[in-house]
């Protein structure tokens, strides 16, 4: 049927014949994602004729299907101009029962004895997926939501989070987090004024079913109980991301400081969940990482801090299992072909970096991991299937993001002393963190890290002054090319050399530069001119 015989007999027809016309439109085109753009004007016209059945006092059923109507025509960002109305957002949000200010007031006054059959609930679902659609498609709606604080009447429903249906949450909770990403001035105020932080970690510690035995510690998952319920991962998911939004900046506070080691607490007891797949599981330790990369380093002690649980007696009692678990992931990432290492990896070593420059015993024990003592000398540090491989590889990855984050990681991890790094690394592939640091004539990072030593093995102690500092191996003997040339011979030869060099440096291509004394770079004429660049300790002639 098309779109001018369904205007013009929706303007004539009661509830009944308009839920029929609606629901042959819907049925036609329930897997239309993309639409004709002559029809544009007919279809928001539709919208407008479907909002206003919505306005009046019509049945549950010519509501869902009023709805549906609106979710297939959502999908198009150019009609949504009747819907992106205050008057439009209002219907929605009451067919959501997403209530504000007094009445949201009220309305929790009798949310306990508030039940809804399962069509009104089928209402609630479809009015919150066009409101997703909506705010998702058109900046208009966004401001609209934002001055009818729909982000309100949300926190309001997050309260009662206990009593949600599975779709009810997720799209409460997509709804929020798409609110709290597209309008970046709206964080603040679900902060400050409706306490979402708060709510969003007590709709996740319902969620994922937290018990907890001590302070900051929960019950760990049961090695028999089945895997996580997809729906609460999901929920658990939408959940994640609208915190991950909220908390881009913080405020520090005591309270502050309270909620988000109930948070990291939480995100440790998700990292130690089983779920139904394995990409739901990488999904969950994404989110996790994301989440936990926004806040304070100083709180990941509660990641190895568990009391009751008790740990490792090496790593001074900390339970180091979340830490595996990070580590399991981030080696995933970096086998995983054709994937985006700026947006998969980065947030991990960031993560893991971070960790071990404030936590001791993170450190630790990921350098055991990822750094064991040497000892093959005979095969180049990038060669090999081990992590430490890996991610000596990355060293030279083409993305520079990627690069840095490597290098920064295996830096730390070596306490950031050069000749630890280079001795894991070889100097060809650190060459570019240590220009960036400004470390070329060696030395240390500006992080203070205890004074314990590490032990090299017998055999690296052997192997060591046959070791190619560049390349960071032993390499096979190689035939002297200027063995058997005489003083004549090789003196033409490095004329020859000098002189291409100084053609391509009167062309621009190249060129030649110095290490100042502070181990930065600086042009050749620069260094060999600057008189603090010899040792000011000798007595000149």
């Amino acid at each position: 049927m098309d779109l001018d015989s369904i205007l013009s007999e929706l303007n004539t027809a009661d509830e009944e014949e308009s839920e029929k016309l609606l629901l042959q439109y819907n049925r036609e085109n329930s897997l239309t994602f993309k639409f004709e753009q002559r029809e544009e004007t007919l279809r928001s016209k539709l919208c407008q004729s479907v909002l206003t059945v919505l306005g009046r006092q019509v049945r549950p059923s010519c509501q869902k299907t009023c709805l549906e109507t609106l979710r297939i025509l959502s999908r198009d960002k150019h009609v949504l101009s009747p819907v992106a109305t205050r008057e439009g957002m209002l219907i929605l949000g009451r067919m959501a029962k997403l209530q504000t200010g007094e009445e949201a007031g009220d309305n929790q006054k009798n949310s306990q004895g508030d039940t809804r059959s399962d069509e009104e609930e089928r209402v609630v679902v479809e009015a919150l997926k066009c409101l997703c659609n909506v705010v998702f498609n058109s900046p208009a709606a966004q401001q609209v939501s934002v001055e009818v604080e729909l982000a309100q009447g949300l926190c309001n429903n997050l309260r009662t989070a206990g009593t949600w249906s599975h779709e009810v949450g997720l799209f409460t909770l997509r709804l929020l987090f798409l609110l709290s990403a597209l309008r970046a001035d709206l964080r603040g105020v679900l902060k400050k004024e409706w306490d979402a932080v708060k709510l969003l970690t007590e709709v996740l510690e319902h969620t994922l079913d937290v018990r907890w035995v001590g302070p900051y510690e929960a019950a760990p998952p049961d090695p028999q109980s089945l895997c996580m319920p997809a729906e609460d991962n999901d929920r658990a998911m939408e959940a994640l991301k609208a915190l991950f939004n909220l908390t881009l900046s913080y405020t520090r506070g005591e309270e502050d400081d309270h909620q988000f080691r109930l948070i990291v607490a939480i995100l440790r007891h998700l990292l130690m969940q089983k779920t139904e797949t394995e990409e739901k599981t990488e999904e969950a330790h994404s989110h996790s990482v994301n989440l936990l990369n926004n806040l304070p380093v100083s709180c990941l002690d509660v990641l190895i801090d568990l009391p009751i649980q008790g740990g490792q007696e090496k790593y001074g009692g900390k339970n180091m299992d979340a830490v595996q678990v990070l580590l399991d992931f981030m080696e995933k990432r970096i086998d995983k072909q054709g994937s985006n290492y700026k947006e998969g990896l980065t947030p991990v070593l960031s993560l893991l970096t971070e960790g071990s420059r404030h936590h001791r015993e993170i450190r630790r024990y990921i350098k055991a991991q990822v750094l064991p003592p040497l000892k093959d000398v005979m095969i180049r540090p990038e060669i090999g299937s081990a992590v430490r491989n890996k991610l000596v590889r990355l060293m030279t990855h083409v993305d520079m993001g990627v690069k840095q984050m490597a290098a920064e990681f295996l830096f730390v991890l070596c306490k950031e002393s050069v000749d630890n790094l280079l001795k894991y690394t070889g100097y060809g592939n650190a060459a570019g963190l240590l220009v960036a640091r400004g470390l070329l004539a060696g030395g240390r990072g500006e992080t203070q890290y205890s004074e314990d030593e590490d032990s090299d093995t017998e055999e690296y102690k052997t192997a060591k002054p046959f070791i190619n500092p560049i390349t960071g191996h032993v390499e096979e003997p190689m035939p002297n090319p200027i063995e058997e040339m005489s003083e004549e011979q090789k003196e033409y030869e490095a004329q020859i050399l000098f002189n291409m060099f100084e053609e391509l440096s009167r062309q621009n291509m190249i060129r030649p530069m110095g290490v100042r004394p502070d181990g930065t770079l600086a042009p050749l004429e620069e260094t060999l001119c600057d008189p603090n660049a010899g040792d000011s300790g000798l007595d000149s002639d």
